[in-house]
């Protein structure tokens, strides 16, 4: 297996730790006065999501995760599963719910998705930045309202509410950011 320095540690490189791929979030340089020069670095498991804190000494060596990016698209749900299909090979994947339900709220199927593999095997999904949903249902603006960034709540086509402007009707079409699920902007399609 390939192996990658300390000097060449900066964020978004992947190293293995006790057999597991981690992605490197922080890489902090510290040279004290005396002795050698160490890196500090925040790491996130790619398999399981947990966090780590450890130190490197300059000079240091790991070795590196074979981790494959690729297109694919959100097919179905069934069960404690979702589907996606790899848009390179058409093999269909699955990954647990509870590791990305936060972001498949506003995902409707055939969306555009990154498919991130480690050993030929799907470990994480990386959703779209922001999603263009469909408002189904919302209360009528309150006259006189419109003074204040006034919000209310709106459901998506996804059955997830939302809190929108006053001015948001059903049938109008938001941007919505997957990260936070916040609005981001009216869309006219």
């Amino acid at each position: 297996m390939p192996q990658i320095n300390t000097a060449d540690f900066k964020r978004g490189v992947k190293i293995i730790i006790e057999g597991d791929p981690y992605d490197i979030l922080e890489c902090n340089f510290v040279k004290p006065g005396k002795g050698q020069a160490l890196y500090k670095t925040k790491l996130r498991n790619l398999l399981k999501g947990t966090m780590l804190d450890r130190t490197y000494k300059s000079g240091d060596s790991m070795e590196e995760a074979d981790i494959r990016r690729g297109k694919g698209s959100y097919s179905y749900r069934d069960g404690n599963s979702y589907y996606f299909l790899d848009n390179e090979t058409f093999e269909q994947y699955a990954l647990p719910t509870e590791s990305i339900d936060k972001y498949m709220q506003f995902l409707m199927e055939g969306t555009e998705v990154e498919l991130m593999f480690w050993n030929n095997q799907l470990i994480s999904m990386v959703p779209p930045q922001h999603v263009v949903l469909e408002v189904t249902y919302t209360e009528p603006a309150a006259r006189g309202n419109t003074a204040t960034n006034v919000t209310k709540g709106a459901t998506v086509e996804t059955g997830v509410e939302v809190q929108v402007p006053a001015f948001i009707e059903a049938g109008n079409k938001v941007k919505v950011d997957v990260e936070s699920g916040s609005y981001v902007e009216r869309v006219n399609i």
